[in-house]
């Protein structure tokens, strides 16, 4: 049981984990505090989105839906490991869950896992998870295929242990949706077992470096796409295009720039917001750089 920490502090604590991190325009005042409190809390609880694509899942996981509003959760962590921090107080993201896990979390007293959950929300006596807990949800389908890069179950580690080390807490406070909530299967393609036995190994030592962080194609300039080069900085263009749900094509991609490139981008720049002449499929710096194409050579 614990203070929050102010914004200030998880956004330190993170950082000296080795945590990649965005900060979204208003995250530390972005909250539900009318709807009820934040705090004390006991923990820390992990999600995935049922969602692809890092920019839809962050404004998804910022703003809501109809009948939910947002945020969703406190931090959105991208496959790329990057953590993105929306909000800071109170979050739509645990809902009810069941007290008797509230208290062998509180108590860390259990032992592999927590007894299974028996309530969820709008159960007779629910305890409300969402004043309980940080939250960080995690882009995944949740649909057991998807995959969970290294990069970032690495983040999720890191980022569970950075709020575990400035409590004092073990990683038995780290639980996942399916540990709370009778009704939930989230995280769905790895073990929270695992995931604790992970955080125990680094809380067991000091802060560890980073990651290498990944490296991107800089903008190479609209006149290389303009004349139809062949080049494999096309084809991971292609691949990112696919990986955020923008595809046009039938076949490939290849490294020959061509239409179903174009029509691709076109969809990304869409994506982004663009409208008009901003959305004619050739890139720009602004949508490129969002679109974070790995390096080649």
């Amino acid at each position: 049981m614990a203070t929050p920490l102010t914004a200030d502090r998880l956004l330190t604590a993170l950082r000296a984990e080795g945590v990649g991190v965005v900060e979204y325009d208003g995250w530390r005042t972005h909250n539900r505090n009318r709807a009820g409190a934040w705090g004390p809390v006991h923990g820390v609880m992990i999600h995935h989105t049922v969602s692809s694509g890092t920019i839809s899942s962050v404004a998804l996981c910022r703003d809501g839906y109809s009948g939910l509003p947002g945020p969703l959760c406190h931090g959105v962590i991208a496959k790329d490991g990057t953590v993105h921090l929306i909000g800071h107080g109170r979050a739509n993201h645990a809902g009810g869950g069941d007290p008797a896990v509230l208290r062998q979390v509180t108590d860390e007293s259990y032992g592999d896992r927590p007894a299974a959950p028996r309530m969820h929300q709008g159960s007779a006596g629910a305890a409300d998870g969402n004043a309980r807990f940080y939250g960080f949800e995690c882009v995944n389908l949740g649909d057991g295929a998807d995959p969970w890069p290294a990069a970032q179950l690495d983040a999720i580690e890191r980022a569970a242990t950075a709020l575990c080390r400035a409590h004092g807490w073990s990683a038995k406070s780290v639980i996942g949706h399916l540990e709370w909530s009778d009704w939930k299967s989230d995280p769905r393609g790895f073990t929270m077992p695992a995931l604790r036995s992970r955080i125990a190994r680094r809380l067991g030592g000091e802060p560890a470096a980073p990651p290498a962080r990944p490296r991107y194609q800089p903008f190479p300039g609209k006149s290389f796409f303009t004349a139809g080069p062949s080049s494999p900085i096309v084809t991971a263009m292609g691949r990112r295009l696919i990986a955020e749900g923008c595809s046009a094509y039938t076949i490939g991609p290849a490294p020959r720039w061509g239409e179903a490139d174009r029509r691709s981008y076109a969809k990304w720049q869409r994506k982004l917001g663009f409208r008009g002449a901003d959305a004619d499929g050739w890139p720009g710096r602004a949508s490129w750089n969002a679109l974070k194409v790995p390096y080649t050579q």
